[in-house]
């Protein structure tokens, strides 16, 4: 069973101790899942069973989590809530000052039991389908996937993946959004690497997907990148990403320096200048079994 921790539930001494975390506040706000499988009762695993199933069931309609299993954490605390709202049909016409209090203070009550010891709120933090798989590409790049993703962990982020695939196969921008080329070529190589059969339904599907829209090589230029990080997508197909380019004057009387990309959006430049390393170094994945079987999988027409 997956245990919630925050810095201000008795976690903080043991994430500010460990040698790669710093923080100067305690680790305040820190959200990290632990996955204990000798954790819960019986009824709270089969609660969560019960959660998974419905949100599995209904996840075409309802894409979000509503932090489902965050609020079965706290369902001690919620019993136990001082003031609950008043139950039944609302009465028609204008609610009377009291019951709009009562209502109120049944609102904050509840939100006092989801708040942690340390004064955050916690909550998922999730929607877009195109950042995950640069994580696992790297790990997997670099020889690391199985020192960080346990079997539990690979289990439940392809529990992520296949509830958010759409109902034509392909996977969206973000978990609400139709197919497309990025997130579909990037979500299926993301369960190839950890390990799924190409042969399983949902891989069929997400494959057939991409063959009948012309193949990865119709990927945007970020899915580019990161195919030719695996060794499945060749260097030269992309748009020059010139690390030289951050060399530039960056003073404006220069003229130049107010085009110079330390001057873009946070967002933007602080993806392009490590972009821009790797592909000054063409920064590539060893040739594996998986790699070999991807450069056949995600195009139509033989890999040359």
């Amino acid at each position: 069973m997956w245990k919630f921790i925050s810095a201000g539930s008795g976690a903080g001494n043991v994430q500010s101790n460990h040698p790669l975390l710093r923080s100067q506040n305690n680790h305040q706000g820190r959200q990290t899942w632990f996955f204990d499988p000798e954790a819960g009762t019986p009824e709270q695993r089969a609660k969560v069973e019960e959660l998974r199933a419905n949100f599995t069931k209904n996840r075409h309609t309802q894409r979000h989590s509503s932090d489902e299993l965050l609020r079965l954490q706290c369902a001690d605390k919620i019993a136990k809530k001082a003031f609950s709202p008043p139950s039944g049909p609302v009465p028609e016409g204008k609610p009377d000052s009291e019951r709009v209090a009562e209502h109120l203070k049944g609102a904050i009550s509840f939100y006092e039991c989801l708040q942690q010891d340390d004064g955050h709120w916690p909550g998922d933090y999730g929607g877009p389908m195109f950042l995950f798989p640069g994580l696992i590409i790297t790990l997997y790049t670099t020889g690391d996937l199985d020192k960080i993703f346990t079997p539990a962990h690979k289990q439940e982020s392809l529990r992520y993946l296949k509830n958010h695939q759409n109902k034509d196969g392909g996977f969206g921008l973000h978990i609400e959004g139709t197919s497309t080329m990025f997130g579909t070529v990037l979500s299926y190589v993301t369960a190839r690497l950890f390990g799924v059969s190409p042969d399983e339904e949902w891989m069929v599907q997400a494959r057939a997907w991409i063959h009948e829209r012309g193949g990865a090589n119709t990927v945007t230029s970020w899915g580019k990148f990161w195919l030719a990080v695996l060794g499945v997508f060749d260097w030269n197909g992309l748009n020059p990403l010139t690390p030289e380019m951050w060399l530039l004057p960056y003073s404006k009387w220069t003229g130049i320096g107010y085009v110079h990309p330390g001057r873009f959006w946070c967002h933007c430049r602080m993806v392009y200048l490590p972009m821009s390393y790797v592909y000054g170094t063409r920064g590539t994945c060893r040739d594996t079994d998986i790699t070999r079987a991807l450069r056949e999988e995600l195009y139509p027409v033989p890999y040359t």
